[in-house]
């Protein structure tokens, strides 16, 4: 476990201008869950101070009464003592390790039987992932759905604090659209996007009590071996506004690229923020580009402000679409999706839809079959493209991805999201091939 366990707490970095990942900004007393537990230090307790902590923790975790309790040697040994070759990934959390347990049981077994899980570790470093870990057993503990992750149980034993989730076979979103050499199909990209809005959907409007997910992003889909995608990492979700409150003042936390700009300007957070952060992960889809990727020419290192001006325009929309798509899309379901993302992405969350109406515009996308590889006007248009890429690249203007770009001042970003800010990473076998009707 190593240094794999020694730094790795998540960091919130103030909107003041230092650079991060994640950001957080002064705390307000509106919402107790903000606040821990149980005072929490950085040192070594006594095995009184530990004891004590420990059952006031349990004591707050009986709500959760359906989770399996495992104890630390279970974990270690279903683990492999935490070998390196049981590692899946690494987040702002801790260490996440894949482990095998008993189907209905606690006891550790033979690897690659029973039931497979991912344990992830937390890092006690940092006051903030013990509320995160509590945050966690709390949502998950009491959400049940086929779009959301299962929490299969936890440990908290003195200093140990480690959770137990169902195995996830195709890891993260995260790596599909951005690691790999083998772009996503379409059909799939589209399937991914329901999913993900069910379960946006479910928090919002269908649980007992409404609920922000405050960190929707790539990394914090996770993928089934169908493909199906669950939500992920609630260490940062909030209890939803009831009755005539209109949203629900916090510290202002997340990940640089996804946040809704009136939540980090105010505080002040609601569904719609969710919904946001919805746009910017389907545009991502779209793309194949980052939210915030620095690496990029001047102008475009921040895509909800370089896609923006084409997502309208029923012409130029193309010119947005991940390139490696190479026209294996639905010319009328990425037009759709186009413009179901330009309306997430109002600069007015009053504008923006609900979750269960962004369901209902995904759900027959991912079955469109109108190819544009298979449409006359999209080929004349990729001709056209090719024609004036190779003329604007004569005349010596830089050209990126066979369009013109142009050098102008630097976007402003609070910060780049390509850091070390992923959600648990499970191995990943390729990225399945199109089918050959979706030609």
């Amino acid at each position: 476990m190593g240094s794999c366990m020694s730094s790795r707490s998540r960091v919130d970095h103030s909107v003041s201008g230092r650079t991060g990942t994640h950001y957080e900004s002064e705390p307000t007393k509106e919402n107790s869950r903000d606040q821990p537990v149980a005072p929490v230090s950085s040192t070594t307790t006594s095995n009184a101070e530990s004891t004590s902590s420990t059952s006031k923790f349990s004591e707050e975790l009986k709500v959760a009464s359906q989770l399996r309790k495992f104890t630390f040697i279970d974990l270690k040994l279903a683990t492999r003592n935490f070998r390196p070759e049981s590692l899946l990934g690494e987040g702002g959390f801790g260490c996440v390790f894949k482990g095998w347990i008993e189907e209905n049981g606690t006891a550790p077994v033979k690897p690659g039987t029973g039931l497979t899980v991912a344990v992830k570790t937390l890092n006690i470093d940092g006051l903030q992932g013990h509320k995160e870990w509590l945050a966690e057993v709390d949502f998950l503990g009491n959400l049940l759905h086929p779009n959301l992750v299962k929490l299969v149980g936890y440990c908290i034993e003195d200093d140990h604090r480690l959770l137990v989730y169902e195995f996830m076979p195709r890891g993260s979103l995260e790596n599909h659209l951005f690691r790999r050499s083998l772009p996503l199909p379409w059909s799939v990209r589209m399937k991914i996007a329901l999913g993900a809005a069910k379960g946006l959907a479910f928090l919002h409007e269908e649980a007992e009590r409404p609920v922000i997910y405050r960190d929707f992003k790539t990394s914090n889909i996770l993928l089934d071996a169908d493909y199906n995608a669950k939500l992920s990492d609630f260490g940062l979700a909030k209890d939803g506004p009831e009755g005539d409150k209109t949203h629900v003042s916090t510290r202002v936390m997340g990940t640089y690229g996804y946040a809704a700009p009136e939540y980090v300007m105010t505080g002040h957070l609601t569904s719609k923020s969710d919904v946001y952060s919805f746009g910017v992960v389907l545009l991502e889809m779209l793309t194949g580009r980052r939210s915030m990727d620095k690496n990029r020419p001047n102008g475009e290192h921040n895509l909800v402000e370089w896609a923006r001006p084409h997502l309208g325009d029923k012409r130029r929309f193309f010119r947005v679409l991940d390139p490696r798509l190479e026209g294996h899309f639905s010319i009328k379901g990425a037009l759709k999706a186009a413009q179901l993302a330009a309306q997430c992405l109002s600069r007015d969350p009053k504008v923006r839809p609900r979750m269960s109406e962004v369901v209902e515009t995904l759900k027959p996308l991912p079955n469109l079959k109108d190819m544009a590889s298979s449409s006359y006007n999209f080929q004349t248009m990729q001709s056209d493209r090719s024609r004036s890429s190779n003329l604007t690249a004569k005349n010596g203007i830089r050209t990126q991805a066979g369009f013109v770009t142009r050098n102008g001042p630097p976007m402003r970003s609070l910060s780049s999201s390509n850091g070390p800010h992923a959600s648990p990473c499970h191995h990943l076998p390729p990225s399945p091939k199109p089918k050959a009707k979706e030609q």
